[in-house]
C-alpha cells in the first residue's frame, strides 16, 4: 500500500475529486494548507506599493491505494490538476505499513475498500 499526497491549487480540487471518484477511488482526506515553491510566493501591486504574498493557499489530498494503482492515481491527479503554470503542485508517494478499519478491525488492503 502507498499513500499519495498531492498538493494542488484549491480551484482544481472539485475536478480532481470527481475524476478520482469516477475512476473508483472515492475515499480521500482533504486538508487546507499553505505553501510556496520556487516562485517564493507572488508579488502584488496596490496603489503603487508592492507587497509579497509569501505563502499561497493550497489543498493537500491524501489517498491510500494498492501498490498497483499508484501510477493510475498519479496520472489522474496530474491530468486534472495541471494548468501549465508555476504553482500547480507536487505529488508525494509514501509507503504504508498497515491500515486498520476502526469499525470492523479489518487490516491491510481489506481496510481500504
Amino acid at each position: 500500500m502507498k499513500m499519495i499526497q498531492a498538493v494542488i491549487r484549491p480551484e482544481k480540487l472539485d475536478e480532481v475529486k470527481e475524476a478520482l471518484d469516477e475512476a473508483g477511488y472515492p475515499g480521500m482526506t482533504v486538508i487546507d494548507v499553505k505553501g510556496r515553491g520556487r516562485q517564493r510566493g507572488i508579488v502584488h501591486r496596490y496603489r503603487d506599493e508592492e507587497y509579497r504574498i509569501d505563502l499561497l493557499d493550497k489543498v493537500m489530498i491524501e489517498i491510500v491505494v494498492d501498490d498497483e494503482d499508484v501510477e493510475k492515481v498519479i496520472d489522474i491527479i496530474c491530468e486534472h490538476a495541471r494548468t501549465g503554470r508555476p504553482g500547480d503542485g507536487k505529488i508525494f508517494v509514501i509507503p504504508i505499513e498497515d491500515a486498520v478499519r476502526v469499525r470492523t478491525g479489518e487490516r491491510g488492503e481489506d481496510a481500504l475498500s
